[in-house]
């Protein structure tokens, strides 16, 4: 493409500038004519008003008397010849002796009308431009007239003489055109990679089925480069949908999430964690380099909001189950010791043994079903205590806790109280005295959910930074409990925060409207 469009360009300019260039040489021999024009008539009207000319005309040896004269001022001036004639139109004078007496070959009608005019005639001396002046004696009478001119071939010979500058003037702008013309094409043809049109036009037509096809998320990044801001180069259908992007139309940069604005530039990476206002989404980002420079990043996204979901949940029920299995087993421990109690005549003893625990846990579910309206909730937190008590944990559940009916969903519930309770447990397990205090309870118009442990805490910042890329107090991973917190309290327009008075405690406030 890039060396067709060469060749076109190299043949239009060369036209245009051979057009220019003989309509240039058209315009100066147009000019010459017209200054030529001017010059004889400026001589012969100027030798038209010479007093020894009118009288050289009427004296006794006009030719003798004229003939140096016009030879003077033919030599002086530069013209071809200078013709002086009477009223019978002889030639009195003559570069050509021999054509001295012999009729002017030529018009004298307008200067008969006392006006000096230019006409373009052949005579002979060959084609030439001459100007007629009438000629009048001192009394005002015509007596004669005067013809100056220049023939076509000096004409030309002048024109001549400045047709190596015009052609120069041609060349050079054959010359720049024809090396702007190759400076366009070596660019075209760098920016195409030297791709001829039809290729072009299948890479695009395969590129906009592949982006239309594949399933995940595909996002081109363009970095920023100088003054440049970065922006969104590509952007597929299902990246629109998992991003919430217009369906059609450019996408600017501003409108992606904050957790892809600010991808870090530390190279490739798979499968990291990304949490938008109502999605999970696992993504991958792969530099894209061009001639040793950074020029943008390919990102991929996949939606595993639903797949995080339903771990949540199985973590749950796997803690509950675990919870319940070793509850079996102490079950069965306490059995053995009642009933080893009843055969040692030791009845009343076996009762209460038997009662203690029973008393304290129908406690709870006493205390929950009431004061609690949601069964989810009241499950979860029955079990959590459970869960707590099996791994050493001491896990209480405020008596002001309270929760009438809500706006949030049950699952929604769930996955802020349970995430909440199972990130202080996991940070008080290697304290001393390991407790973690649940509270949930409304206030007005806001859903108030209050978890606090005897563990180190977090300040500000982390807690800021894990509810958009997900924290762990585990080494070995990279939690998203917080995360998936913030997300539920981003979507009623809540907030999430720590509570530095009263040492390692998070506070989640949702608002759900008025009582």
């Amino acid at each position: 493409m890039a060396r067709q469009l060469l060749i076109v360009q190299t043949v239009a300019l060369a036209v245009v500038v051979l057009v220019a260039g003989g309509l240039f040489a058209l315009d100066e021999r147009r000019d010459a004519d017209a200054a030529t024009r001017l010059a004889v008539t400026d001589v012969a009207a100027t030798t038209a008003t010479l007093p020894e000319v009118a009288e050289g005309i009427v004296g006794p040896d006009p030719t003798a008397a004229l003939q140096p004269r016009a030879e003077a001022i033919r030599a002086a001036t530069g013209v071809d010849f200078v013709v002086v004639m009477g009223l019978d139109e002889i030639r009195l004078t003559h570069p050509r002796p021999d054509q001295i007496g012999l009729p002017y070959t030529g018009h004298t009608g307008p200067a008969r009308a006392g006006e000096t005019f230019t006409e373009t005639y052949t005579g002979s001396l060959g084609p030439s431009i001459r100007a007629v002046a009438p000629v009048h004696d001192p009394n005002g009478a015509l007596v004669g007239f005067v013809s100056v001119g220049v023939t076509r071939q000096k004409t030309w010979e002048q024109f001549r003489g400045s047709l190596p500058g015009l052609l120069g003037i041609v060349v050079l702008g054959l010359a720049v055109s024809t090396a702007g013309s190759y400076l366009i094409s070596r660019r075209l043809r760098r920016q195409t990679l030297g791709l001829t049109p039809d290729q072009l036009r299948r890479l695009y037509e395969q590129h906009d089925a592949v982006l239309h096809a594949i399933g995940d998320g595909l996002l081109v990044l363009r970095s920023a480069d100088g003054d440049g801001a970065p922006g969104v180069e590509i952007v597929n259908d299902e990246a629109r949908r998992l991003l919430a992007l217009p369906e059609h139309g450019p996408v600017p940069f501003a409108s992606l999430p904050a957790t892809l604005r600010n991808l870090p530039d530390d190279g490739d990476a798979r499968d990291e964690v990304h949490l938008t206002a109502d999605r999970v989404l696992v993504i991958g980002r792969h530099a894209v380099w061009w001639e040793g420079r950074r020029i943008g990043t390919v990102v991929t996204l996949r939606d595993h909001t639903e797949l995080r979901a339903v771990l949540g949940e199985l973590d749950s029920v796997r803690g509950l189950a675990d919870a319940l299995r070793a509850q079996a087993h102490e079950s069965a421990n306490r059995l053995h010791t009642i009933v080893t109690m009843v055969e040692l005549g030791r009845p009343e003893e076996a009762v209460a043994f038997a009662t203690e625990e029973l008393r304290l846990s129908q406690r709870l579910v006493d205390r929950l079903t009431v004061t609690v309206a949601d069964p989810a909730l009241s499950a979860l937190l029955i079990g959590k205590v459970a869960e707590a008590a099996e791994r050493g944990v001491e896990l209480t559940v405020t008596d002001d806790t309270a929760l009438g009916t809500t706006p949030l969903r049950s699952r929604e519930l769930v996955t802020v109280v349970g995430n909440l309770v199972d990130n202080a447990i996991d940070a008080v397990r290697d304290t001393d005295d390991p407790w973690v205090e649940v509270t949930v309870r409304q206030q007005d118009s806001t859903v108030l959910i209050e978890v606090a442990d005897s563990g180190p805490g977090m300040d500000p910042e982390t807690l800021s930074r894990a509810m958009t890329r997900g924290w762990s107090t585990k080494a070995e991973h990279h939690g998203l409990g917080l995360a998936l917190v913030a997300q539920v309290v981003a979507r009623y327009g809540g907030a999430l925060r720590t509570e530095p008075s009263l040492g390692s405690m998070i506070v989640a406030e949702i608002p759900v409207g008025a009582k």
